[in-house]
């Protein structure tokens, strides 16, 4: 890891409760496409009734781990009484732009 990449100790400084599974998901995603990802440092944690999660650096890896996270993200908000936010279709599109709008 780069001596300059202080993200997770940061989190862990200021957070409730850690979420390993979210991790041990990300880097298995991320172990099926380079052997490099093994060195990642992805995790998410609860603080308050807030998720964090700790991504990886590049776009591609970030889509990759995204996609794998998304399903539990819902429920994990759920159960741990966060708000419910409704968002804009076309914002998501804007930041997801290898999905096409269904419809």
């Amino acid at each position: 890891p780069a001596p300059r990449d202080v993200t997770p100790e940061a989190t862990e400084d200021v957070i409730d409760k850690l979420m390993p599974g979210f991790g041990e998901l990300m880097r298995q995603v991320s172990l099926a496409k380079v052997p490099t990802a093994i060195l990642s440092r992805q995790l998410a944690s609860i603080r308050g009734k807030s998720l964090i999660v700790n991504l990886p650096g590049r776009p591609r890896a970030i889509a990759e781990c995204l996609d794998a996270v998304m399903p539990a993200i819902p429920y994990c908000i759920d159960l741990i009484e966060g708000p419910y936010l409704e968002t804009d279709p076309a914002v998501i599109v804007a930041f997801r732009p290898g999905q096409k709008p269904k419809g």
